[in-house]
């Protein structure tokens, strides 16, 4: 059987295999935070201690990795669209990356405001590649921590494991990552004092490994530890000795180190 044998950097077509936009910063972190406590209670929510922990985390976090970030709290659904539609809007020729992350009570595919819930989708399709035609050809990550459901996970015993050329069309949808806590269907969970298990772990691993490796390999990291490293401890009937594991969904079309953004 024949092989085709590539270069380091180089994808099948001859082309980079990674992201390395030249441009004046990394990019933009969005970071629509959670109900508060009143808000929460209206819309029959519990209130989401320790996501100030996560917050905070993000914020440090990509801040050292060299991104400009921007807070938004407390916003309705209404809100939420508008706000991120302004951005999508916004001239990014000088950014080589978006990255927004979004911490609030969920279900599969949505994502909830003050004052209800609104579709994920509605939300990312913003920055598809005919909408937000200054991010074209820039990887778009989102991060979301939120239940996709309300089944547990048990787990189960095992045994022990150690740009230059001619113009060219490429998909709408291509260039962006999702970034789930947990997998479709299933409850997320976070700690009130340390904050959730995965945006924890995402922050771990970025700021051990975001300068030298590639995002995948970071985020394969953050997945390892969440599934061995957590388990809920919890005095409510069936909520104990659960588990979780995230769930990666990558049309990215080349590979993302955050050194060379």
């Amino acid at each position: 059987m024949s092989r085709i044998l590539l270069s380091s950097g180089q994808i099948a077509n001859g082309k980079k295999a990674f992201y390395d936009e030249v441009v004046h910063m990394k990019g933009l972190l969005l970071l629509p935070e959670t109900p508060p406590l009143d808000e929460a209670i209206s819309i029959g929510m519990n209130v989401r201690n320790g996501t100030d922990v996560d917050a905070a985390q993000l914020r440090q976090t990509f801040k050292k990795l060299g991104y400009k970030v921007k807070v938004d709290n407390d916003l309705k659904c209404a809100e939420i669209k508008n706000n991120l539609k302004k951005v999508a809007s916004e001239d990014h020729t000088n950014e080589a990356s978006l990255v927004c992350a979004l911490l609030s009570h969920g279900d599969d595919g949505k994502i909830y405001g003050t004052d209800g819930f609104l579709d994920i989708k509605s939300i990312t399709d913003f920055f598809k590649g005919d909408e937000c035609r200054s991010l074209v050809g820039k990887p778009k990550l989102f991060f979301i921590q939120a239940c996709r459901g309300t089944e547990l996970d048990g787990g189960i015993e095992c045994d022990s494991m150690e740009s230059d050329g001619p113009a060219q069309r490429i998909p709408v949808e291509a260039d962006f990552l999702y970034a789930y806590s947990t997998a479709p269907g299933y409850y997320s969970w976070r700690n009130t004092t340390t904050g959730s298990w995965f945006i924890q772990s995402l922050c771990e691993m970025l700021n051990k490994y975001g300068s030298e490796l590639e995002l995948m390999q970071i985020l394969t990291r953050v997945n390892n530890k969440v599934a061995m490293d957590f388990e809920s401890a919890s005095n409510i009937p069936g909520f104990n000795s659960k588990k979780q594991i995230p769930c990666i969904i990558s049309m990215l079309t080349k590979e993302v180190y955050f050194s060379l953004l």
